[in-house]
């Protein structure tokens, strides 16, 4: 209980702005249901008073009352229904909004407990889940228990010996209502978390659909996604097929509960001689035939609030998950602003990824980077080289020593002023769809068009750009796949550049170029940025053989540090790596 009264808890909040409309849709229902109710009474009193006495003033009395109270009732229904989906789809955009935000905030340890396809799913079907829930609760949840007991009440002073029949029929229609919605809950549980997968599958075929074509894999994902795709589909159809006892059960008690009615009502007609002194008459009859049905319904009504409510569980708890994460990394209370310098000090330092992990991926790394070096980095695939670098702009924090960059810790900086300072160019390092003026600009969005061509001529881009159809104003399609991988990290060095920080992280970014582009872009960052710290990531020895000093790593340590000649005497692990690339080029 306390778990969904924190998911609701959660989830309110996101109703601002739409407090006033949500409110109004209440009011409107709740007069929606009271017209409805006098109805079958305004109804009996034309059936008694007019025709049956034939009284034509009364008939027209009457029937101009039925008029206005069927016009009343449908007017405030039309208002409940478009203010209650305004205030449900304003809660929608208050949930993506606060969801994508929080995201934003997110360090790389909390993005790693949810998958990209699991925060899609979230933002868009487990939201809109959620939206019709909210609408149903505002309208339906209002007008079943209002109808049901308002209708009750003037059942039982219209007969109450007829109306014993309802007591019967509630529990009779509302236990297997409940039973079948609870039956359903945890298959649409499953539902949800079958729907991550799906997604997961879909972003990542299109994104390696190059991949998927030159493997000739198109049947085989096809066969991935059809195996998925099932498995909603199963589910789904089991769910409807207990929901479907919902119709037939409806049908069974109100048909049944007519017949009684009808029964017993014309036998105290008949005893009474249509005398309401005496007993029940034929406008009394209808009246109770009317509130049956509204009896009835209202429990329908409620099965249904209870079905989308059990289909919406799920997906207000996922969506609570992504709103309740709160960061691992925040700023200090009073955070330093300003980076004096790219001096970089490992201090000791320890670093694993989840706080039971039984292997640290770092372990005391001890190393002190002056301003402005060079620094070369190399190493095996899983020794640490990505995770040592990330520790610098608090993409992790580290969890045993201390990190300090210009002097300072790094968690004592400002985050945007560290992470300012800090430019990152990754191997697999995105494009976003928009012009490469626009793409460029990410690094200073206030550059002007000659400090852009600058930065790409030292990241060898300039050339490439230029021959292009409209060269700077080239459009890049949403990952820069109408760029080879070469071209795409040329840019992302550029927009790095851009951004004049303290320090260049360079994760295997230039592994997609020849050797002849990587040693012209390493010599123009040499020359034209000496003030600031580089971090050269690479498996060529060829791209960190001019480097002030090679850290060479090995299974999260540091195994040794020194220049290529030295490394080349004392280091066996790098000694072995040259030499295999020196043959290898010597081959070809």
């Amino acid at each position: 209980m306390s778990n969904r009264q924190g998911t609701l808890k959660t989830l309110s909040k996101s109703v601002r702005g739409n407090r006033a409309v949500s409110v109004a849709t209440v009011f409107c229902s709740m007069a929606e249901v009271v017209f409805e109710i006098v109805i079958p009474i305004c109804m009996s009193n034309l059936l008694d008073k007019g025709i049956q006495s034939g009284d034509m003033s009364a008939v027209w009395r009457y029937g101009a009352e039925l008029l206005g109270l069927a016009a009343l009732a449908m007017t405030t229904g039309i208002l409940a229904a478009r203010i209650g989906a305004r205030a449900s789809v304003g809660l929608a955009a208050n949930l993506r909004e606060d969801m994508y935000r929080n995201v934003q905030t997110f360090s790389f340890s909390n993005i790693d407990k949810f998958s990209t396809s699991s925060i899609v799913t979230r933002l868009t079907t487990d939201v809109t889940n959620v939206q019709n829930a909210y609408q149903m609760m505002l309208r339906i949840a209002v007008r079943g228990p209002a109808m049901l007991v308002f209708a009750m009440i003037v059942s039982f002073r219209i007969s109450p010996d007829i109306s014993r029949i309802f007591l019967i029929a509630i529990p009779v229609l509302g236990i297997p209502l409940a039973l079948i919605s609870k039956g359903v809950h945890p298959i649409f549980t499953k539902v949800f978390r079958t729907y991550d997968k799906l997604n997961n599958i879909v972003q990542e075929n299109v994104r390696g659909i190059r991949v998927v074509k030159s493997f000739n894999q198109e049947q085989h994902e096809i066969d991935k996604f059809h195996s998925v795709s099932e498995d909603i589909r199963s589910n789904f159809t089991k769910a409807e097929k207990i929901l479907a006892f919902n119709s037939p059960l409806m049908q069974l008690c109100m048909y049944t509960c007519m017949i009684l009615i009808s029964w017993f009502g014309a036998k105290a007609i008949v005893a009474s001689g249509n005398d309401a002194a005496l007993g029940l008459t034929t406008g009394n009859l209808t009246a109770l035939s009317t509130y049956a049905t509204q009896i009835l319904m209202s429990l329908m009504m409620l099965s249904m609030v209870f079905s989308m409510i059990i289909i919406s569980q799920a997906s207000a708890r996922r969506i609570a998950e992504i709103l309740n994460e709160k960061t691992d990394i925040s700023n200090p209370s009073s955070p330093v602003m300003e980076v004096k310098d790219g001096s970089i000090d490992f201090d000791h330092v320890d670093f694993v990824y989840a706080s039971k992990a039984d292997k640290k991926v770092l372990s005391n790394i001890d190393v002190h980077i002056k301003s402005g070096e060079t620094i070369g980095i190399i190493g095996g695939t899983g020794s640490s080289k990505t995770s040592l670098v990330q520790l610098i702009p608090r993409l992790y924090d580290v969890t045993g020593g201390s990190l300090s960059l210009g002097g300072v810790n790094v968690k004592d900086y400002d985050l945007e002023v560290l992470r300012s300072s800090v430019a990152m160019v990754l191997q697999k390092n995105e494009l976003f769809s928009g012009t490469i003026k626009e793409n460029l600009r990410w690094g200073n969005e206030d550059a002007t068009d000659e400090q852009l061509e600058q930065a790409c001529r030292l990241a060898c881009a300039h050339e490439f750009i230029s021959a292009m159809p409209n060269g700077y104003d080239t459009y890049i399609e949403q990952g820069g796949v109408n760029v080879s991988g070469g071209q795409k990290q040329r840019l992302c060095i550029a927009r790095a550049l851009l951004s004049q920080p303290k320090v260049l992280i360079l994760d295997d970014s230039t592994s997609a170029v020849d050797t002849h582009t990587d040693a012209l872009i390493q010599k123009a960052l040499s020359q034209y940025m000496p003030q600031t710290t580089k971090l050269v990531i690479a498996q060529r020895i060829s791209s960190v053989q001019n480097a002030d000093r090679i850290i060479v790593m090995d299974d999260g340590c540091i195994n040794a540090i020194g220049k290529h000649d030295e490394l080349l005497k004392s280091c066996e692990i790098y000694r072995e790596v040259y030499e295999s690339q020196q043959k290898g080029d010597s081959k070809e």
